[in-house]
C-alpha cells in the first residue's frame, strides 16, 4: 500500500533509514528549474499529472506561472553570497559558478567578516520564525521538520572563498589561516543546526556538497580526514546528540573517502549510481547506512533508450533493496533528457517502488 498522508509517508521514510520493514522505497523525481524554459510546460504537467505517487500534491495550473529563480542560479545577473563570493550563470535554473573570490588573497583575511546565522543562511536572508511555520526547505522530505545547511557548506565553500587551486595548496602547505577559515565555517554550520532545531525543531538535517570528480575524489583522503571529517564530525554530532536524522550528500566518486566519510555520525547518504558503480555500493554500504541513491543523469538516462531505463532502476532495486529498507532512491530532471525517458523512469520509480512490499 502506497502511503498518502504526511503522517503516512513520515512513518514509511523513518522505517526506511531505521531498517524497520517500511511499506514501500521512498522516490523523488525532482524537476529543475531550468526545465521549464527547455521543455514545454504542459508536457512537464501530463508527466506529473499521470504519476500520483511521485507528485501527490500537484494540482495543474490553469496557466503557465512566472518563474522566479534562485538569485545563484539567474542568467545575466551576478549574485553575491553572503560570504562575498560572486557567481554567474548562463542559463536560468542552473547553479552558477563563481567568478570572484573574496579571499583570493590572504592579505584580506584580517578584514574578512563571516555573515551571521542568526539573520542569514550561506545563500543570503532567513526570516527563522517564518521558518519555523514551515516543514522545511529540503527537496525530498516534505513531510519531516527538516532543516538543510546548504549546499556548498565547508569544502565547497572554502573554494568559493579560495578558488579550488589555492585551496589544495594551502593543505598541502599548512596554511595556519586555512585552520581559522574552517573554524569561521565551523561556527556559522552549527549556528545553522542549532536554529534549525532550536527555532524550527528540525527532525532530519541536511549536509549536501560535493566531494568527488568523475574519477576520484576532490582532495586526497589525508587532507580530508586532516581538514574536513573533523568538522564535519563536530556539526553532524550536533544533529545527532538532538535527535535527528543526519543526511549526507555527495556527488561523486566517492570510493577513496568512503571510510573517512562513514567516520562521521551518518543515517543516510545520498551519492550517484554509475559514478561510483552499484556493485561496489552494494559491497561497501548496503545495510551500513541508509543509501539514498542519484539516480543516473549522465549515460542511460540521457542516452538510452524506455526500455534501458526501466532495466536500470529495475536492477538497482533487486541489487541494492531488501525488504528490512535501507533504500531511497532521487532523480533530478535536468534539460537534454528526452521526455520518454523521463516518463520511463517516473514509471519505474513508482513500478519498483513497492518491490519488496
Amino acid at each position: 500500500m502506497i502511503a498518502k498522508s504526511i503522517e503516512q509517508q513520515r512513518d514509511n521514510l523513518l522505517r526506511t533509514v531505521r531498517f524497520e520493514r517500511p511499506d514501500y522505497i521512498p522516490m523523488t523525481f525532482h524537476i529543475n528549474d531550468a526545465c521549464w524554459h527547455h521543455y514545454p510546460a504542459q508536457r512537464l504537467w501530463d508527466l506529473m499529472e499521470s504519476h500520483p505517487f511521485l507528485f501527490p500534491d500537484f494540482q495543474r495550473p490553469a496557466q503557465e506561472p512566472q518563474r522566479v529563480y534562485a538569485p545563484y542560479a539567474t542568467a545575466g545577473v551576478p549574485f553575491v553570497d553572503p560570504w562575498g563570493c560572486v557567481w554567474e550563470t548562463t542559463d536560468n535554473g542552473i547553479f552558477g559558478v563563481v567568478t570572484k573570490h573574496p579571499l583570493a588573497s590572504w592579505d584580506d583575511f584580517a578584514s574578512y567578516t563571516p555573515p551571521d546565522p542568526q539573520v542569514t543562511t550561506h545563500w543570503g536572508p532567513i526570516d527563522w520564525d517564518e521558518q519555523s511555520r514551515q516543514l522545511g526547505p529540503a527537496i525530498s522530505q516534505r513531510c519531516m521538520r527538516n532543516g538543510e545547511i546548504g549546499h556548498n557548506h565547508t569544502w565547497l565553500r572554502l573554494i568559493d572563498i579560495r578558488g579550488y587551486e589555492k585551496i589544495v595548496y594551502d593543505m598541502a602547505d599548512g596554511e595556519p589561516r586555512l585552520r581559522k577559515l574552517i573554524e569561521m565555517l565551523e561556527q556559522f554550520n552549527v549556528g545553522l543546526v542549532r536554529n534549525y532545531i532550536d527555532r524550527c525543531r528540525a527532525e532530519w538535517i541536511g549536509f549536501a556538497e560535493d566531494l568527488g570528480m568523475q574519477q576520484g575524489p576532490m582532495l586526497s583522503p589525508s587532507d580530508f580526514r586532516q581538514y574536513i571529517r573533523p568538522s564535519y564530525q563536530r556539526m553532524m554530532q550536533v544533529a545527532r546528540d538532538a535527535g535527528c536524522i543526519v543526511h549526507v550528500h555527495s556527488d561523486g566518486d566517492l570510493h577513496a573517502l568512503i571510510d573517512e566519510l562513514l567516520e562521521c555520525p551518518i543515517d543516510v547518504l545520498n551519492l550517484q549510481d554509475l559514478v561510483n558503480d552499484i556493485g561496489w555500493i552494494r559491497q561497501r554500504l548496503k545495510g551500513r547506512v541508509c543509501i539514498d541513491l542519484d539516480i543516473d543523469r549522465q549515460n542511460i538516462t540521457v542516452l538510452g533508450t524506455p526500455e534501458q531505463v526501466d532495466q536500470l532502476v529495475r536492477s538497482e532495486v533487486e541489487q541494492l533493496g531488501d525488504r528490512s529498507g535501507g533504500l531511497m532512491m532521487i532523480y533530478g530532471l535536468y534539460p537534454g533528457v528526452p521526455l520518454e525517458n523521463a516518463s520511463a523512469l517516473m514509471d519505474a520509480m513508482e513500478r519498483y517502488a513497492t518491490y519488496y512490499s
